[in-house]
C-alpha cells in the first residue's frame, strides 16, 4: 500500500495493529510479530515523509479485542481477559471515537484500551516490549510435569477412597467425571466430605464449593490450582508446574527480550448514561404500588411491621384447615407433616364481584388469587392518580406472577356441581386476561409461573415489554395464597420447610424456610413520561435480568455462577458505578448452603464488577444484605415483588430494616474482604457519594431465585424529584378548592372519607397541597353512584 501511494498527497496512513504487536500472546507469535512490524513501518514511513518522500503522517493504532469484531473468543477467555488485564472487549462506538481521538493525537503509534484504567496502566508498565523481539518459549520439563501428574493422581485416589467410606459404596463404582449428585449427595453428606476433606489436608473448604465444581475431575483440578502445597505436603510429593484448569492453555513461560518502548494509551472507560448510549434504555419509573401482606393489611401497615422489626408469623388459622389432622411424622405416615406455621393474610375470601361486573356465582368458582389479583391490580391503579377509564384503549400491559392454588381441589372435595364458569375460576392465565378485558386494555396480559422467582421475572417481562414498545405502561406483580394442606407435606418431606416456622436467613440457625401468603402489584411507566405527566414516583428501575443456572448439582440445587453471571449482567445493563449499590434484597430463604451459595455468587459478581469500576483494593462494608422473608415468610410466587415493595419503603423513609433471626452469621458465610454487611439492627440509609464526590441517589438490588432455577434480579434507584413549578393558583377561603369523592354505595364512600382524613392528618401538607389532592380526586378517581362533595379553602 505506501509503495503504491507514495507519489500521492496522502493527509494520512493509518494502520490498523493489534495490542498482540506490544504484548505478545500465546500460540500467535507470527500474528504478535507481523503487528509489530506494522508498528515499526509507521515510524520508518514518517522519516520518509520528513525527507520529502512521502505523503500524510502515519499512525499505527494497536486495537484490542472488539466486541462486535469478527476476530472473537468464547466467554471464558473474554472472562479471563478482565480478570487479568482490565480490558473488556471494545464497544464499537467507544472505537470509533477514540479512532478519531488518536488521529489528531500526532502520534506515529498509539494504543487504545477499554476497561478499567488502574489495572490496564499496570499491565501495560509492567510487560516489556522489543521493536524487534526474539520470542523464547520454555515449555515444563517432563519431570515436573510427571510429578504434578502424580499429585493429581494420588489426590484422586484419596478423594474417592474418602467418598467410598462416606458413600458406602466401591471405589470402583465411582467415577471421576460422574456429577456427585448422582451419587446421592445432598446437604448433609456434602457437609459431611467437605470436613473430611478439610481435616485430611488442614484446608477451610465450605461445602458451598461443590456447586462449582460438581465433580471429583473439576474439584481435584481445582485444589491442585488452589492449594497445591497443603496437598504436595500431606502426601509428600514435590511440584513445580501448576495443572492449569479446564479450558486453560497449558503452562508456558513467555520471554520477550529488548528495550521498552514508550507509547501513548487512550483509555476510554465505562461511558456515561446518556441517551446516546445504547448500552442501557430509558430507567422505568414506579408510579403506582398496593398489596397486602401477612398481618398488613395495606402498605403502610407493612412498613411499621418491618421498621419495628416484627414476625408475622402465626399459626396455621382453622379457616385454612386445622393443622392437628395433618400433624405428625412425615416419614413414618403418608400424608402427614410436623408443620403448622404459615405467614397468612386476612381476608382473602373477601371480594366484591358486583364492582368487577362479576356474579356472586361464578366469583365462589374463582381461585382467590383471581380475586385478589383483580383488587390490588385496582388499588394500584388509584394509587398512580389515574381512573380506569383513562386507561380504556390503552397498550397496558399485566404481568402477575400466578398459578393454580389448589382451590379446584376444594371445589371438588366440596362437591360443588361443575358450572360453564368453573374451568375459568381455575386456570391461572384467567386472573390477567380477567382484569385486561374488565379495563379494556390491550397490552400484553400474562400470568408468569418460574416459582419463587414468578413475580421478580414479571417486572423483568413487563419492562422488556415497555422497551420494545409491547406496552407504553404495565402493572406487574405477584400473588400467593395458602389454601391445600398438600404442599405443606410435599415440601416438608422434599426438607424444604423449618419445623419452627422462622426463615432465619443467613444465621447458624438457618434450616429451612416456612410459607407466607401475600400480594403486591406495581404501575410501570417510563420515566419521561411519568415525570411529564406529573406522577409521584416511588423509585425507578436502572435494569432487569433473567436467566437459568442450566445443569446445576440437581434440578432444584441453585448455580453460583449462573447467579454471579445474572448480577453482572444486571448491573452492567444499569451503567452504574458498583460502589453506589448500599443494599440487597437477597432471596434468603434460610437454608444452611443456600444462602451461602447466594453469598459466594454476590461477591464474585461485585468483586469482577469493582474491578472493572477501577476500585478492586479498596473495598469498605457499606453495603447491607437483609431479606424480607425473615418477617412474613417465603411468599413463593410473590417473593420478589415483597422484596421490592419493601425496598421502595425503604427508600421513602431512608431507613434499612433490621432482617430477623440471625445473632449468630452462618459459618459458611465469609464477608471479609467484600462490600458486604448484613443488617441486623433498623437503621438509617445514608446515601453515598460518587467517585466525583457528588452525592448519589440511594440505590439497591433485589434477587429472586426459582427452585427449579430460574433466576431473576432488578436493580432500583431512589427517585430525586425535579423542582417543579407549582400552579399559580393559591386555594384560600375566598378561592375555595372542591373535593370530591365517589363509591359504589354509602359504606363504602363513609369509608373513603376515613382513608382521606388519616392521610390528611399522617401526611404533612399544606395548604399549597390542596390544589393537587383536588385535581387527584377529581381526575384520577372513577366516577362512582354515592357522591360527596366538599368545599374547603384550607
Amino acid at each position: 500500500m505506501d509503495q503504491a501511494s507514495k507519489d500521492l498527497r496522502l493527509d494520512f496512513f493509518i494502520l490498523f495493529s493489534s495490542l498482540t504487536g506490544r504484548f505478545g500472546n500465546i500460540g500467535q507469535a507470527d500474528y504478535a510479530t507481523a503487528n509489530a512490524f506494522m508498528d515499526a513501518y509507521a515510524n520508518y514511513r514518517n522519516r520518509l515523509v520528513q525527507l520529502n518522500r512521502r505523503h500524510g503522517s502515519t499512525l499505527s493504532v494497536n486495537w484490542p479485542l472488539w466486541r462486535d469484531g469478527g476476530m472473537g473468543v468464547d466467554q471464558e477467555r473474554e472472562k479471563m481477559m478482565t480478570q487479568h488485564t482490565g480490558m473488556i472487549p471494545m464497544r464499537t462506538q467507544t472505537g470509533i471515537r477514540a479512532l478519531y481521538q488518536v488521529l489528531v493525537s500526532r502520534n506515529a503509534q498509539v494504543m487504545v484500551m477499554e476497561g478499567n484504567l488502574a489495572k490496564m496502566k499496570q499491565k501495560m508498565l509492567s510487560t516489556p516490549a522489543a521493536p524487534e523481539p526474539k520470542v523464547v518459549v520454555k515449555r515444563p520439563e517432563s519431570s515436573a510435569s510427571g510429578v504434578t501428574n502424580n499429585l493429581l493422581d494420588q489426590v484422586q485416589k484419596a478423594l474417592v477412597q474418602m467418598m467410598s467410606q462416606l458413600l458406602k459404596v466401591k471405589s470402583d463404582d465411582i467415577s471421576l467425571d460422574v456429577v456427585l449428585n448422582e451419587y446421592g449427595f445432598d446437604s448433609i453428606t456434602f457437609t459431611q466430605y467437605t470436613n473430611m476433606i478439610n481435616q485430611e489436608y488442614q484446608l477451610e473448604l465450605a461445602p458451598t464449593i461443590f456447586f462449582e465444581y460438581s465433580s471429583l475431575e473439576s474439584f481435584s483440578t481445582y485444589l491442585i490450582q488452589e492449594h497445591q502445597a497443603a496437598l504436595a505436603s500431606k502426601l509428600d510429593v514435590i511440584t513445580h508446574a501448576a495443572v492449569p484448569m479446564p479450558g486453560e492453555e497449558k503452562s508456558k513461560e513467555v520471554k520477550l527480550s529488548g528495550k521498552r518502548q514508550r507509547s501513548r494509551f487512550v483509555s476510554a472507560q465505562t461511558l456515561p448514561v446518556t441517551k446516546s448510549n445504547p448500552i442501557i434504555s430509558e430507567p422505568i419509573a414506579i408510579v403506582g404500588m398496593s398489596g397486602a401482606f401477612p398481618m398488613a393489611e395495606d402498605l403502610k401497615e407493612f412498613w411499621s411491621n418491618l421498621a419495628a422489626g416484627k414476625d408475622c408469623i402465626s399459626e396455621i388459622p382453622k379457616e385454612r384447615w386445622d393443622w392437628r389432622e395433618y400433624y405428625g411424622d412425615p416419614i413414618q405416615e403418608a400424608n402427614k407433616t410436623n408443620i403448622k406455621w404459615g405467614g397468612f393474610m386476612d381476608g382473602i375470601a373477601d371480594f366484591d364481584p358486583l364492582f368487577f361486573g362479576i356474579s356472586p356465582r361464578e366469583a365462589e368458582l374463582m381461585d382467590p388469587q383471581q380475586r385478589m389479583l383483580m383488587t390490588y391490580v385496582w388499588k394500584a391503579i388509584e394509587d398512580a392518580g389515574y381512573s380506569a377509564q383513562s386507561l380504556s384503549g390503552t397498550k397496558t400491559g399485566i404481568f402477575v406472577g400466578t398459578a393454580n392454588s389448589g382451590y379446584s381441589g376444594l371445589i371438588s372435595r366440596a362437591k360443588v356441581s361443575i358450572e360453564g364458569y368453573s374451568s375459568t375460576g381455575s386456570v391461572a392465565s384467567m386472573g390477567p386476561n380477567r382484569m385486561s378485558y374488565f379495563l379494556n386494555i390491550h397490552g400484553p396480559s400474562e400470568p408468569v409461573e418460574t416459582a419463587c422467582s414468578s413475580s421478580l421475572v414479571a417486572i423483568h417481562r413487563a419492562v422488556n415489554a415497555i422497551e420494545t414498545g409491547s406496552c407504553d405502561m404495565a402493572i406487574v406483580g405477584g400473588i400467593n395464597t395458602l389454601v391445600t394442606p398438600e404442599p405443606y407435606i410435599s415440601f416438608n418431606k422434599a426438607g424444604m420447610l423449618c419445623e419452627d416456622g422462622r426463615c432465619k436467613t443467613f444465621s447458624n440457625r438457618a434450616n429451612g424456610y416456612v410459607r407466607g401468603e401475600g400480594v403486591g402489584m406495581l404501575f410501570l411507566k417510563k420515566l419521561g413520561d411519568a415525570e411529564q405527566a406529573g406522577d409521584h414516583i416511588y423509585g425507578v428501575i436502572r435494569a432487569t435480568a433473567e436467566n437459568h443456572g442450566g445443569r446445576a448439582n440437581s434440578l432444584t440445587a441453585p448455580n453460583p455462577k449462573a447467579q454471579a453471571e445474572l448480577l453482572k449482567t444486571a448491573y452492567t445493563k444499569a451503567g452504574i458505578d458498583p460502589r453506589t449499590v448500599t443494599y440487597i434484597e437477597a432471596h434468603g430463604t434460610g437454608t444452611e448452603l443456600g444462602d451461602p451459595i447466594e453469598i459466594n455468587g454476590l461477591k464474585t459478581a461485585f468483586k469482577e464488577l469493582y474491578q472493572i469500576a477501577g476500585d478492586s483494593d479498596n473495598i469498605a462494608a457499606n453495603c447491607g444484605l437483609g431479606s424480607v422473608k425473615t418477617n412474613i415468610g417465603h411468599l413463593e410466587l410473590a417473593a420478589g415483588v415483597a422484596g421490592v415493595i419493601k425496598v421502595l419503603l425503604q427508600m421513602k423513609h431512608k431507613a434499612l430494616a433490621k432482617s430477623l433471626h440471625c445473632e449468630t452469621v452462618n459459618p459458611y458465610i465469609q464477608l471479609q474482604d467484600s462490600p458486604f454487611y448484613i443488617v441486623q439492627e433498623t437503621k438509617e440509609w445514608s446515601s453515598v457519594q460518587d467517585a466525583q464526590g457528588r452525592e448519589v441517589p440511594r440505590r439497591a438490588g433485589v434477587s429472586s431465585f426459582g427452585f427449579g432455577g430460574a433466576n431473576a434480579h432488578v436493580v432500583l434507584e431512589e427517585y430525586i424529584p425535579k423542582v417543579r413549578e407549582r400552579s399559580k393558583l393559591a386555594v384560600s377561603p375566598e378561592n375555595p378548592a372542591i373535593i370530591v369523592l365517589s363509591a359504589k354505595n354509602e359504606e363504602r364512600l363513609k369509608e373513603q372519607v376515613q382513608r382521606l382524613m388519616v392521610d390528611i392528618q399522617e401526611q404533612p401538607f399544606t395548604d399549597k397541597d390542596l390544589i393537587d389532592i383536588a385535581y387527584t380526586l377529581q381526575v384520577g378517581r372513577e366516577v362512582m353512584e354515592e357522591r360527596l362533595a366538599i368545599i374547603a379553602g384550607s
